[in-house]
């Protein structure tokens, strides 16, 4: 199986790689947002650095929609693992238009509730998970199956 895991360089990314048991045995391609640490990602397959974006820069935004898009068509994954935050929400969206599975693992770092980017990514995820279990209870179908880190 082809597993396109992406995350933001930082805290979603360590995140994300503490979760490499799950893929093991699997082909796997990296989307990220730095060049910071994509040296340790590129020994594991490849690897895509599309930049940072948010909410409020909309003509980066499209960049990294754009690179992610091309990502996703050249690498054409099965599943789409992410643990956030733009450049994951964009590769979910595009992964599940070429008919991937998407996994959307919310940041331990939201206590409360889902993160903007996992509520936005809930409607078309096929599995979304929260670190906290009073954060799954709140959202139908958004499940608690413990803490990354």
């Amino acid at each position: 199986m082809k597993i396109c895991l992406v995350a933001s360089a930082g805290g979603h990314l360590s995140q994300l790689q503490a979760l490499s048991k799950a893929w093991e045995g699997h082909q796997v391609c990296w989307i990220t947002s730095l060049e910071v640490g994509a040296d340790r990602l590129r020994a594991q397959g490849p690897t895509y650095v599309v930049g940072e974006c948010n909410r409020n820069h909309p003509f980066l935004m499209l960049r990294v929609l754009s690179q992610c898009f091309s990502a996703i068509a050249q690498e054409r994954p099965q599943v789409v693992v992410s643990t956030g935050a733009a450049p994951g929400i964009l590769s979910c969206l595009i992964g599940r238009l070429f008919g991937a599975r998407v996994v959307w693992v919310d940041s331990i770092a939201n206590t409360q509730k889902l993160s903007l980017s996992g509520r936005l990514v809930r409607p078309f995820a096929h599995l979304v998970m929260s670190q906290w279990p009073e954060v799954a209870a709140k959202y139908p179908g958004v499940e608690y199956a413990g803490e990354v880190i």
